[in-house]
């Protein structure tokens, strides 16, 4: 791809242009360019509106905007790489085909020099009080659409803008330097003309300008001068682990970066050394670093730093090397937090319970005094454990959550941001607790009765004192069974009587087997009854469970920061400043060196339920 650069545009949070800046041909103003690239993003995004489109990118915080869009409204067709750079939107524009990694690089690129000659944070108002700077940045990163330079070092030697010559000098786009080195080459070249010199005065003085235009190493300033030097190391490292509901690691990675900071005059050469550097992969390094010092021995740092802060290597580290799918690794992951969560508690399965667990080791790093440990809290020999932050995104179909009760900590939630938040303040931490919980009632939007309730629970009973029929239980006959066996004079009873007698008796018997036989079908009936009510509860309490189980969380995510560890055991042995290769230090310069090692979790260390 031999594509060029043709135009930057940098536009505020109104989406008003604040700079553009044109390399080659005549390309797209930033005011007709805006609406052909806004209409294509409704395009892309399928459905909103430009005005939608533009407030969706328009704010103090803008979200980032797709790398590439492709604009056929133009002729030719137009190529535009946009980045978002605070409340910024920078856009770069191209007609020919292009490296896509190589645009978004400049634009970062022309973020951070922005940033770093006008200050920080970035904003229009800043732009527009100093375009004489902004335009001698864009002109020096980039001529005639190719990429020039853009170590920020570099170019404070070639832009400079203290005082009244410096804006001067940016106002005819001619840095300090070499706007010096054409003045004693003009001078040259006139006193070797007056005098009938030797031409060759001309030339030199050019090479001159040459060379102070162009420093050897693009990502140092010439003759840095330090009061104090010092040589500084941050290794930072953020982990992405996912656990398996039973704790087990699915995945664990930590993403690791080495900041060094140079204070340290003239040009010096450092080493840096760093333990057991197989475990790195995909390691990348700043262009100081000399690659062959490293391919011949691996964790060997060599290199001549940039004056100031800069990312000297990052790299990845799986934590789960050597490891056998559905076995534990030979060496167990540690974290320094580990969460657990039960989900579909209580009568309903309406309650999930969460535990939290601190490692003890990470649990004791107190402060200065270090309680009894062998260093100072927040180094290797007692990690200091910070910020402890559990999320639990909660699904669409919760209303609200009736009780949030924490052991320790704080614990909200607001129905609108759908997760709830716990957090372990660090001095109930440093109280020696090592087990939390955190315990909750989920409420989901049906909140009405299961099912109704048959209340007809008397059907197929007689009335008190007697049957539905109209026999009465408590009637007597008068049969003589009193044991009285003599019969009064006079009295006489036909045949036909007794035949009355025992058709009464045998009515009687056959009532009150009807009865007895009734009185056991009520009976069947009403445990019948009474069983179909508790299936139907069971089937009710059944179906609240299910319900309930679709409100439970389906994962939880802990952050946190420790000061003094790395999960990847990575380490720096040693930061050696090479006196033999150094130019400029003087005699007996011993610089003050310093490591420092943190580990952080921004939701990283996610457990899946």
């Amino acid at each position: 791809m031999d594509g060029v650069i043709e135009a930057l545009h940098i536009y505020d949070e109104h989406n008003k242009p604040v700079l553009s800046h044109a390399y080659t041909a005549r390309p797209l103003s930033a005011a007709q360019l805006l609406p052909l690239y806004l209409d294509r993003l409704q395009q892309l995004s399928g459905g909103l509106s430009s005005s939608q489109a533009a407030t969706s990118t328009s704010s103090s915080t803008r979200s980032p905007p797709p790398g590439l869009v492709y604009v056929p409204a133009t002729t030719p067709p137009t190529l535009v790489f946009a980045i978002s750079h605070g409340p910024l939107l920078l856009l770069l524009t191209t007609t020919s085909e292009l490296e896509p990694l190589l645009a978004l690089e400049f634009l970062h690129r022309v973020a951070d020099a922005l940033e770093d000659f006008l200050g920080s944070p970035l904003t229009a108002a800043r732009i527009e009080a100093s375009y004489d700077v902004a335009a001698q940045l864009l002109t020096e990163m980039c001529d005639a659409g190719a990429v020039g330079t853009t170590e920020g070092n570099a170019l404070h030697d070639l832009v400079e803008v203290e005082g009244l010559v410096g804006k001067l000098l940016g106002s005819i786009s001619l840095p300090g330097k070499a706007a010096a080195a054409l003045s004693a080459a003009t001078s040259a070249a006139t006193s070797a003309a007056s005098s009938s010199a030797s031409p060759s005065l001309l030339p030199s003085s050019l090479s001159s300008l040459s060379s102070a235009s162009s420093p050897a190493l693009p990502w140092r300033r010439a003759n840095v001068r330090h009061t104090s030097n010092e040589l500084y190391a941050d290794v930072v490292e953020s982990l992405a682990v996912t656990l398996a509901p039973s704790g087990r690691p699915l995945a664990a990675f930590a993403h690791g970066s080495i900041a060094f900071t140079a204070k340290i005059s003239g040009l010096p050469d450092v080493l840096l050394t760093l333990s057991d550097a197989r475990l790195l992969d995909l390691p990348v390094f700043h262009p100081c670093v000399r690659l062959a010092r490293w391919r011949e021995h691996p964790g060997h740092l060599s290199f001549v730093p940039p004056d100031g802060r800069f990312v000297l290597a990052a790299y990845e580290v799986d934590l789960m090397a050597g490891a056998v799918p559905g076995q534990t690794p030979l060496n167990p992951l540690r974290l320094p937090v580990t969460v657990d969560m039960r989900t579909s508690l209580g009568p309903v399965g309406a309650d999930f319970d969460l535990r939290v667990h601190v490692n003890r080791s990470f649990a004791t790093g107190t402060g200065g005094s270090g309680n009894g440990n062998h260093g100072s809290a927040g180094t290797p020999a007692s990690p200091l454990l910070q910020d402890v932050h559990i999320t639990v995104p909660l699904p669409a179909g919760i209303r609200n959550l009736a009780e949030v009760r924490p052991t320790k900590g704080d614990a909200a939630y607001n129905p609108g941001d759908r997760f709830l938040a716990w957090h372990i303040a660090a001095r109930d931490i440093a109280a020696g607790t090592t087990y939390f919980g955190l315990r909750c009632t989920v409420v989901g939007h049906d909140s009405g009765p299961d099912d109704p309730e048959d209340d007809n629970n008397n059907a197929g009973l007689g009335p008190d004192g007697g049957d539905e029929f109209g026999f009465r239980t408590t009637a007597s006959y008068d049969d003589g069974a009193d044991g009285d066996d003599t019969i009064n004079e006079g009295a006489y009873q036909t045949p036909a009587q007794t035949k009355k007698k025992k058709k009464k008796r045998a009515a009687a018997k056959a009532a009150k087997a009807e009865m007895a036989e009734k009185a056991a079908a009520s009976a069947r009936d009403e445990k019948e009854a009474q069983d179909a009510k508790d299936e139907a509860a069971a089937a009710a309490a059944k179906r609240r469970r299910d319900r309930n189980r679709m409100l439970m969380p389906a994962s939880a995510a802990v952050s946190f920061s420790v000061k003094g560890w790395l999960a990847s055991g990575v380490r720096i042995d040693s930061i050696v400043l090479d006196p033999r290769r150094s130019r400029g230090l003087g005699e007996g310069v011993k610089p003050f060196k310093g490591v420092k090692y943190l580990t952080i979790s921004k939701g990283g260390v996610e457990l899946r339920c």
